[in-house]
């Protein structure tokens, strides 16, 4: 078995969060009441409830010059689904940050973006060049 990440998140706007993972990304809706959802992000569960405001703030550092933003999570793919859904999401005008490379020619070398979900979380797709070294150093 593969394991799989579960992550739980408070929700501004639960149908307009189904809306965007189902037909801006592509994934699925698991489980669901009116005030809670389970999205199918590529095998991993990230459930989002209902709640009042909250607020976070994006600090951001800096890796190999570029500023990303500290708070986020996202999700590893292999080079075509992750060059398909860059695409698709380019054309649609839903990337936060264009696609960069990092390590180019070194360990762990890999290309990333960003898209923001509906209630202000950025979500990072990574595709590595050698799968292997995701977690080399």
């Amino acid at each position: 078995m593969n394991p799989q990440f579960h992550l739980s998140l408070p929700c501004r706007h639960l149908e307009a969060t189904r809306r965007f993972f189902t037909e801006i990304i592509g994934a699925s809706v698991g489980r669901q009441s009116n005030l809670w959802c389970d999205i199918n992000l590529f095998g991993h569960q990230i459930t989002y409830t209902k709640c009042g405001a909250f607020r976070f703030d994006y600090p951001n550092y800096s890796f190999e010059k570029t500023i990303l933003p500290s708070f986020h999570f996202g999700v590893v793919l292999p080079a075509d689904q992750w060059q398909d859904l860059h695409d698709r999401l380019q054309k649609e005008e839903f990337l936060h940050t264009p696609a960069t490379e990092f390590l180019t020619g070194r360990v762990g070398a890999h290309r990333s973006f960003f898209v923001k979900d509906p209630n202000g979380f950025l979500i990072e797709f990574k595709s590595f060049d050698h799968q292997q070294e995701v977690f080399a150093t």
